[in-house]
């Protein structure tokens, strides 16, 4: 069996406003961090990233959060994918309250991996919804970067 490989896909610089404090569940510290924006390059497109999504945060311990967050791409030729972003974020505790806290960190301190799930109408970009994607990211106080892999 063939050990699979990752083709680039698309790096996204996604702005984000404050987050939205639910508070201390059952689970974790429940937050929602809204989407504003961003941009996107893909391999020979590239666009924007729209307002009006969010990313449904749950820390689940001093180490750990679970990410989920929700938003459209739209192409400058104006063909729109939605997203499904999971991710898991890891680091120190200490890290972790940093970035809860909105501070600059050095990303070399933390694992954030993600797991894509696209889906698109335009028929250049329909392939998408069959495939699975992996990512990485690097939170920012205002903006997280992504970049996404399609597995091959």
């Amino acid at each position: 069996m063939q050990q699979p490989q990752l083709r680039f896909f698309a790096r996204l610089k996604v702005t984000v406003d404050g987050p939205q404090e639910i508070g201390q569940i059952s689970q974790g510290l429940r937050r929602v961090i809204p989407i504003t924006g961003g941009t996107v390059e893909g391999d020979g497109w590239s666009g924007k990233v729209l307002p009006g999504g969010a990313d449904f945060q749950l820390v689940m311990t001093p180490r750990m959060a679970a990410l989920d967050a929700r938003y459209i791409l739209e192409s400058t030729s104006g063909e729109r994918i939605f997203i499904e972003n999971r991710a898991v974020r890891v680091a120190e505790p200490e890290i972790t309250a940093k970035l809860v806290a909105g501070e600059v960190v050095d990303p070399a301190l933390i694992y954030f991996r993600c797991t894509p799930r696209m889906e698109s109408a335009a028929e250049r970009f329909q392939w998408v919804s069959e495939r699975i994607f992996v990512g990485t990211g690097v939170r920012h106080p205002d903006s997280v970067e992504l970049t996404f892999y399609e597995v091959l």
